[in-house]
């Protein structure tokens, strides 16, 4: 290094790498500090590892911090660490190259458009590099930790060379000093790197000092990184605050401090509400991953399935790799082993508010149930336990909300099967003649309401070896002991059943499959079921939901002919068009209850008819 400056150039796939940061039009631009701190805090990491057990290097009582300044009319910006140094050999080998394989995988990645360029920045070898996006030229000087070692300088600007020289520096550690691209002056502002540091690299664990006044910009202590016992919930409540700007307080929090099977640290919220409110600062859904505290993806979408997306909170792991040859975060062994052990802890979390915390998770299952019915219809893996999480109204608990083990305790003698009854709402199902049986023998019957349930249903068909079963298909299943059902049985007069079924077949023709009688009914005179080997009710309701090319199979409709209703319909002349009228009515107010109805206006004029009818 006595000589003159040496030239050399960047090996091939580093000069390609050079002209895709520099020429992309890139939104996020200030990634590039984050690169830096975290390079610098490295090489602080380094140095106290050193100084552990050798006190004999250069500058030892130097303050391991990171200096940063900037002067905007000169477009300039330093970042300058008291860290381990490099030598002029290593300044060639860590700037001049890259990781062979983290290079390839980095121009690959931009090929195949995975994802915008600041979230693939940073995830492989070229984390120093990304500074070529706001810089005309970049000057690196290092002193070694090794008191036999020159100081040398590093300069390129992004062309196919880069220059070494010696250096008279006589600090240790190493400055990057960056001339600024004319449309780049914002990151000689002093409030914008103030915004920048305590965005990506607020919690690293050295003081970043900022200006000539040397302000410390970063807090370095990570909350989610001390013992459960030394957080407070008023310091766990405050720090939801401040990272979504919800001033309401969250349901519930947990905080993880794992080493095996794979070490993170976390610190995860259920929000008060499942809606942002205008002023949220999260715009996105996805946790903050941090890497040794340094900020690596602001909305991480990998560490848990789509159905918990709205756990709000920070991630921060060892695991993932952060020195120059790291690779993608996504192809990181590690992330699939966080994603299973971060999944399993919220659930467990969910799993200990349903059972301890009563209050607060029917206030959870108002906001969030449809992410835990999307999880139960999607993870076959976890429905075991999503499954218990589950919580309805039904025929016996219409003001209350019951899970599907109540249910169970709660069965009569002899039943075997969990029977549910499908509806557009609680009123309307709770009103179905499906239920007349139910009611009469106390046999309970979940109320699903939401779309969403007919998804839930068509994975979860059994729970705890007791089939689900509709009510609408079924009668209650009961032990002898628990007597047979008091249905109404068809009247002994034959003359008089025929009669009504054909007004019924005769009138309404096509529009049903089939017209029978019932003893399922009591005090409904009609319902609509389906043909054997139909599709079940959730199923259709699916293809109605998806717009699928769907044709509805025709409905039976079955009559109670012990149905005051019916009985005196009988009394009418078959020639009076009441007649007609009545039966029309009674078809659709059956269609009505299932929500088939396909113009519940048209009745209107109808009924009309059938009051004046009444009134004479």
């Amino acid at each position: 290094m006595a000589g003159k400056p040496k030239t050399r150039p960047f090996r091939a796939e580093t000069r390609q790498l050079l002209n895709i940061l520099i020429h992309s039009l890139y939104s996020e631009r200030e990634v590039f500090l984050r690169e830096l701190i975290s390079n610098a805090s490295d090489a602080l990491t380094r140095m106290n590892y050193e100084m552990l057990t050798n006190r004999d290097v250069n500058n030892p009582d130097a303050e391991l911090a990171i200096w940063i300044t900037a002067d905007e009319s000169a477009r300039t910006l330093a970042v300058r660490d008291s860290g381990i140094g490099m030598t002029a050999d290593e300044l060639a080998e860590n700037l001049g190259t890259i990781a062979h394989s983290g290079a390839r995988a980095f121009l690959q990645a931009v090929e195949e458009g995975q994802g915008k360029l600041a979230d693939i920045i940073g995830q492989f070898g070229v984390g120093f590099y990304s500074a070529f996006m706001v810089a005309e030229s970049i000057r690196v000087t290092s002193r070694s930790y090794r008191k036999d070692a020159a100081a040398a300088v590093w300069t390129s600007s992004g062309e196919d060379t880069f220059t070494i020289e010696p250096s008279d520096a006589e600090e240790r550690g190493t400055t990057v000093e960056i001339k600024l691209k004319e449309d780049a002056v914002e990151f000689a502002q002093l409030h914008r790197l103030r915004a920048i540091i305590r965005r990506h690299s607020n919690y690293v664990p050295f003081p970043i000092y900022l200006g000539a006044d040397k302000e410390q910009v970063n807090q370095q202590t990570a909350l989610w990184r001390k013992q459960t016992r030394e957080i407070t919930q008023e310091q766990a409540d405050e720090f939801y605050r401040e990272l979504t700007l919800d001033f309401g307080k969250p349901i519930a929090h947990l905080h993880l401090n794992i080493d095996a099977p794979v070490q993170l640290y976390a610190l995860l919220y259920i929000p008060s509400s499942a809606e942002r409110n205008m002023f949220a600062l999260r715009k996105e859904d996805g946790l903050k991953l941090y890497a040794r505290k340094v900020l690596i993806q602001e909305y991480c979408k990998d560490l848990l399935p789509e159905y918990l997306r709205f756990v709000q909170g920070v991630v921060d792991s060892e695991d993932i790799p952060l020195n120059v040859s790291r690779e993608t975060v996504q192809a990181s062994r590690a992330m699939p082993q966080l994603r299973r052990v971060v999944t399993g802890k919220v659930l467990d979390l969910l799993k200990d508010l349903a059972a301890n915390r009563t209050d607060d998770y029917t206030k959870f299952w108002e906001g969030f149930k449809r992410y835990i019915k999307e999880g139960v219809a999607t993870d076959r893996e976890n429905t075991d336990t999503l499954s218990p999480l589950l919580r309805y109204h039904s025929l016996n608990h219409p003001e209350e909300l019951i899970s599907l083990d109540r249910y169970i305790e709660e069965m009569k003698p002899g039943q075997a099967k969990i029977y549910y009854i499908l509806g557009e709402d609680q009123r309307s199902a709770l009103r179905s003649p499906h239920l007349d049986i139910y009611r009469k023998q106390g046999v309970d019957v979940l109320m699903m309401t939401d779309p969403l349930d007919s998804f839930v249903l068509l994975t979860l068909t059994r729970y705890k070896d007791h089939a689900l079963v509709s009510a609408s298909a079924e009668k209650p299943a009961l032990d002898a002991a628990a007597g047979e059902s008091d249905s109404a049985k068809p009247t002994e007069d034959e003359s008089t059943t025929v009669d009504l079924l054909d007004r019924f077949k005769l009138r309404l023709g096509e529009k049903v499959a089939d017209v029978r009688l019932t003893d399922r009914l009591l005090d409904s005179p009609a319902r609509l079921v389906d043909e054997e080997g139909a599709p079940q009710p959730e199923v259709q309701r699916v293809y109605r939901m998806l717009k699928q090319e769907f044709t509805a199979p025709k409905k039976v409709l079955e009559i109670n002919p012990n149905h005051d209703l019916l009985k005196r319909l009988l009394k009418v002349d078959r020639t009076d068009p009441l007649s007609d009228m009545v039966v029309d009515q009674v078809y659709e107010d059956a269609l009505l209850i299932e929500g088939l109805h396909p113009d519940p206006a048209a009745m209107i004029d109808r009924i009309q008819k059938i009051l004046l009818s009444a009134l004479k």
